[in-house]
């Protein structure tokens, strides 16, 4: 069963109807005692970092996050919950993260327009179990004003806007995509579908 996790700044449902179309059971919760039953959890978000930070902790989930990371099971991060699982972020102001990824979460150059809002190609790095059936170039969905920078070699797609920036992450059984799968259609179904089979 794949738990979606609540922490009151992001929108649940369209995650849930997402897998719900590709056939796989998910139930919605901000109850750490029931996301600790999940066999994978899922980590939404839209919404500022440090708010998000501040509801995780306030409500106890981030120690689930972690606790269900070091014990090996499967975590998504979607959207800001991608940017959550990184070490720092820049968003209005400095603040720590989960901390399951070496990196920081940086604001877009005045290069560019902010924010990154529409539909963009991904760039595949390196295989994963979670690309099966995801061609090169697939179109996705972007809602976001800030990007990842990993420190370490986590990156499997990248996507160019103006420069390369990464937008899928696997570290072992953490995985994060940047894009929202939710919106995505054929793509972003069958990731959802992919993690669901990992």
């Amino acid at each position: 069963m794949i738990g979606i996790i609540d922490y009151h700044l992001n929108n649940l449902r369209s995650v849930q109807k997402a897998f719900e179309k590709v056939g796989v059971d998910s139930f919605i919760s901000d109850n750490a005692a029931e996301l600790r039953k999940a066999d994978k959890l899922v980590l939404p978000g839209v919404g500022a970092f440090g708010q998000a930070m501040q509801n995780l902790h306030s409500l106890g989930l981030d120690a689930v996050v972690k606790e269900h990371a070091a014990s090996g099971k499967y975590l998504l991060g979607i959207c800001l919950g991608m940017q959550l699982l990184f070490t720092k972020s820049y968003e209005l102001g400095e603040f720590d993260g989960l901390n399951l990824v070496n990196g920081e979460v940086k604001v877009f150059p005045t290069s560019v327009k902010v924010p990154h809002m529409g539909w963009n190609q991904v760039e595949i790095v390196r295989q994963s179990p979670i690309l099966n059936g995801v061609e090169e170039k697939s179109f996705v969905y972007f809602v976001h004003s800030y990007f990842v920078e990993p420190k370490e070699n986590v990156t499997l797609t990248q996507t160019d806007y103006g420069f390369k920036f990464t937008s899928m992450i696997e570290q072992k059984n953490i995985f994060g995509i940047q894009f929202h799968p939710e919106k995505s259609q054929t793509t972003g179904l069958q990731l959802l579908k992919n993690f669901s089979e990992l």
